[in-house]
């Protein structure tokens, strides 16, 4: 049996399926599986597949029910002793599973590894660093506080520990990563490898997608992981509030002014000062309003000659330096 399962959903994915395919299969560890979930494709990500000549690789294809239930339909075949995700978008570096391995192998008592997060565009180029941050062992009050992890192409996961905390979480629109993440570090340790291993892709599809769906059901996650805290760590919810928060009004706020979405940035950010008044003291806060006063006021066309002209006005990245993980 292989000692590690892949796992990679893919819904309608022709434009990536075959470059993150592509970036697993090249891992410098080879004792692996790669199962990928077909999810009610539409498109010619099953045809693509049918074209790969791998005996590590097998397709399982179901009618659509969504990124959470293809991950559990995933663990259900897996034979491995561990298991990583990955989104039929995203890209590994080819040391990801071998240097992930280790550090489990070397930390007997953690179940689960991660690394860095780079995040690239849709032509795989770099657009920005992820947190890089590395905590281990008990990272549970830490990961109440933000998801580190980032995202779910992330972990290398003992296959023991994921069963006994149970699937992923199908009712959610969002969020299922750190819901999970959260179930096991409540229970298992983590371990950091301090490496950009995971590249995360950024597409116009993604910055055009419904944020305040999104950031409503990570709100909803939020909410629910406190209602199982314990009372020592309940203070913590309001910094998690807001670093939710913030995240959400940066990405109502990427990508061209077309895809904005001022009112949603508006409805996060409002949160945000609420959760964290120090915003009020910061100079990317009046850049945050300003833009959004500019986008909901303005017809679209200025706004997008007037932002070209002001770039500094236009990137308010620095948002993503406000989200704290400090716990004292």
């Amino acid at each position: 049996m292989p000692l590690i399962s892949v796992i990679v959903p893919a819904y309608n994915s022709e434009k990536t399926i075959l470059e993150t395919i592509d970036s697993v299969l090249q891992q410098t560890f080879a004792d692996f599986e790669l199962i990928v979930i077909n999810d009610g494709s539409q498109d010619s990500t099953l045809e693509l597949l049918s074209g790969i000549v791998d005996p590590r690789l097998q397709v399982f294809s179901f009618p659509n029910l969504g990124l959470a239930a293809s991950r559990n339909r995933g663990v259900a075949r897996a034979q491995g002793k561990y298991i990583s995700f990955i989104d039929a978008d995203d890209l590994w570096t080819p040391d990801k599973l071998e240097l992930q391995l280790q550090a489990l192998q070397e930390n007997p008592e953690a179940a689960v590894a991660y690394s860095w997060t780079d995040c690239i565009d849709e032509a795989g180029e770099f657009l920005r660093s992820g947190s890089h941050i590395s905590v281990s062992g008990d990272v549970y009050a830490k990961l109440l506080v933000r998801n580190f992890l980032e995202n779910g192409s992330n972990v290398l996961i003992c296959k023991e520990a994921l069963i006994e905390i149970g699937d992923s979480d199908e009712s959610l629109a969002a969020g299922q990563d750190r819901e999970l993440f959260l179930r096991l570090a409540a229970k298992y340790h983590f371990v950091a490898v301090p490496r950009s291993q995971i590249l995360y892709r950024v597409s116009a599809q993604a910055i055009s997608a419904d944020v305040d769906k999104a950031g409503t059901s990570r709100l909803q996650v939020i909410e629910q992981a406190f209602t199982q805290a314990p009372e020592s760590l309940q203070y913590l919810k309001k910094i998690s509030i807001a670093n939710t928060c913030k995240y959400h009004t940066f990405k109502a706020l990427e990508g061209t002014p077309a895809q904005c979405q001022p009112r949603t940035a508006a409805k996060f950010f409002w949160c945000s000062l609420k959760n964290d008044p120090t915003l009020f003291r910061r100079r990317v806060t009046w850049k945050v309003l300003l833009k959004i006063i500019i986008l909901s006021v303005l017809p679209s066309q200025l706004t997008e000659v007037l932002l070209q002209s002001k770039p500094g006005l236009a990137d308010v990245s620095a948002l993503l330096t406000h989200i704290k993980l400090d716990i004292d």
